[in-house]
């Protein structure tokens, strides 16, 4: 999944147990300008870095699986549900990084298609 919007805020990374860390991104979405939307994402592990080129105010694309969970709760038998949305992929749109992919993956570079003046064209169509 995808969204596009302004980043509002960026955590430090957590060290939540010695094996284990994550940081936070919240960007403001605004499909209706008047009714703005703040939404908290998470990435963890070796993600953490995938924000470390972002800046409060850049516009911004996260890439994103949402992930949910139940939680018994021992105390009260009762089963709670928690989403997750954690973040594989920020390209900046707006900013000092603009156009920059933030991302894990080895970029791609497309093959030249291109004939040149005076080439033959061979292709049947």
């Amino acid at each position: 999944m995808d969204i596009k919007g302004k980043i509002h805020e960026i955590s430090e990374v957590m060290e939540v147990t010695a094996s284990f860390r994550k940081r936070e991104l919240v960007i403001e979405y605004a499909e209706n300008p008047s009714y703005p939307e703040f939404i908290k994402f998470e990435a963890i592990q070796d993600r953490v870095s995938l924000m470390d080129k972002c800046k409060v105010g850049d516009m911004v694309e996260v890439s994103f699986n949402l992930k949910g969970r139940a939680w018994n709760n021992p105390k009260t038998g009762k089963t709670d549900y928690f989403n997750t949305l954690q973040i594989w992929r920020v390209n900046i749109l707006t900013g000092a990084a603009a156009g920059a992919p933030v991302d894990e993956m080895p970029s791609f570079v497309p093959p030249d298609l291109s004939s040149d003046a005076g080439e033959a064209d061979d292709l049947p169509f």
